[in-house]
């Protein structure tokens, strides 16, 4: 190695590595935060909080590495621009695709271990972090109820009590808890209680939650908005009611954390390759399951005239054929027949409907660990993508430092980022498919980082050059133009 490429890529190391410990301190604190009710006022000791911490913060270096390669990119390039050092260079006969040749290295390098990390590392992080979590819970389960507010359990509950004691802070005093059939439901549940216990099984995945000295509201739904106006419910009292609490939803508080819990997350290529064939040979059985049971009920008719009787028909034998089946049917066996059948396609279209709910449900799962599969191969390419986009952008703006570099840089990664969010969300619908959704924002900038890579190795700026595509249409729209003003010169002489 030469002493300008040993130059090159030690001005960059240190500029990458002081950018990815700012970024990687910036979003764990601000990840972390998601949790933060998770851990104030818990009386947890420091070397849980450490232990949290350090579980979670491997899920953001997938994230933290692409945006410190990128910046740190545009930064050394765009100081060695600004300070007339590449122009040194290339007096010297050394091209930017030269200068280019150790970094790339160094990228790739960096690439494979971001890969090596997000399949294996993360997974294990995750693992363990989930795993902490429901340890807590377990230990301590009055640590997922804070004293005098409200806490939310899952996406239908939420749980308030004024005051906890015990060793563990397992006696409740003035409980009151709002639950709802679902997440859309109209219809709210609240319960009162003075006193309640909290318990945990380690063996079990559930707190189980004992309300002693209660009163227990329910909404009553009506469809008639007269009803509705008046709000009725229904009132009841008891000495002893017990709740079942999952610690998945407690795992899950959060909209954002909630993404952790998923198992896709915690399984490594291997794993993920072994489920989603798991899942797709079920899902493929189903399919063929609800077509023979479809096929079943289209019998259902003939097979209720049978039972009844009613197919029967005594049909004349003189009469005329008809493509009309009902003509042949005697008047008075026809409304059983309609009945019948009337009940059939209710019933069809019902099971149609929950067979389509259940195989979209079961879809949507496999595309989430396509999804998981594909995010660890991306990780791998946007940090090359991210680098020949930042390298030759450097050169061309010739600016170091912190300032145009990190507005370029912030401005390309939210378009980055924002395409993958959506892509993947698309995904997860089975909109697109999962390679396309996660690989949306890498599509979307390939292009750009041939462009900017082409025109700065050929020292070409920014500025792209459209003339000849306007030059033809301006051509044409003037003859267009003059054939008018010579028709209308023509038409004014005659005259």
């Amino acid at each position: 190695m030469k002493i300008i490429d040993k130059y090159l890529l030690k001005s960059f190391l240190i500029t990458f590595t002081t950018v990815f410990v700012i970024l990687f301190f910036i979003f764990v604190l601000q990840s972390i935060w998601l949790f933060i009710a998770e851990l104030a006022g818990k009386d947890l000791d420091f070397v849980t909080i450490f232990k949290f911490i350090f579980y979670y913060s491997p899920i953001m270096v997938p994230l933290v590495l692409p945006l410190s390669i990128l910046l740190a990119s545009i930064m050394t390039f765009g100081s060695f621009a600004e300070n007339y050092e590449f122009a040194a260079m290339k007096s010297g006969g050394i091209s930017l695709r030269r200068a280019m040749k150790f970094l790339i290295i160094c990228t790739v390098v960096f690439s494979a271990i971001a890969f090596l990390f997000a399949n294996n590392i993360i997974p294990e992080a995750q693992y363990r972090f989930v795993n902490l979590r429901k340890n807590i819970l377990q230990t301590k389960p009055a640590m997922a109820i804070g004293e005098g507010q409200f806490n939310k359990i899952g996406a239908t509950t939420t749980i308030k009590v004024d005051k906890k004691s015990g060793d563990n802070g397992e006696f409740l005093e003035g409980i009151t808890m709002h639950m709802k059939k679902g997440e859309f439901s109209p219809i709210t549940t609240v319960i009162k209680a003075k006193r309640g216990v909290l318990k945990s099984d380690e063996t079990t995945n559930l707190l189980q939650l004992d309300l002693i000295d209660g009163n227990y509201y329910e909404d009553i739904y009506s469809q008639k908005m007269e009803e509705r106006e008046k709000l009725p419910f229904a009132k009841s009292s008891f000495k002893k009611y017990t709740i079942n609490i999952d610690l998945a939803k407690l795992n899950g508080a959060s909209e954002e954390g909630g993404e952790i819990i998923n198992a896709y997350n915690m399984l490594n290529m291997s794993e993920l390759k072994y489920t989603i064939d798991s899942l797709q040979l079920n899902y493929n059985k189903d399919v063929i399951s609800y077509s023979e049971n479809l096929d079943k009920t289209s019998q259902s008719l003939t097979n209720v005239l049978e039972h009844t009787g009613e197919n029967n028909l005594v049909v004349p034998i003189k009469t005329e054929q008809s493509n009309d089946l009902l003509k042949i049917i005697p008047n008075e066996k026809k409304s059983i027949i309609f009945d019948v059948a009337k009940s059939n396609i209710s019933n069809t279209i019902f099971t149609l409907d929950g067979y389509s709910t259940d195989l979209e449900m079961k879809k949507n799962n496999i595309n989430d660990y396509w999804i998981g599969y594909y995010d660890k191969i991306l990780v791998a390419y946007s940090c090359l993508l991210m680098f020949f986009i930042g390298a030759p952008l450097g050169a061309i703006i010739r600016k170091g430092g912190l300032g145009l570099p990190i507005v370029f840089a912030v401005l390309i990664f939210i378009i980055f980022n924002f395409a993958n969010t959506f892509g993947k969300k698309l995904a997860g619908q089975d909109a697109l498919h999962p390679f396309i959704g996660v690989a949306a924002g890498a599509l979307i900038l390939t292009p750009f980082a041939i462009l900017v890579t082409y025109r700065a190795t050929n020292d070409m700026g920014l500025t792209i050059d459209l003339d000849w595509l306007i030059n033809p249409i301006k051509n044409i729209f003037n003859k267009l133009t003059n054939d008018k003003l010579q028709s209308t010169n023509t038409q004014t002489n005659e005259q």
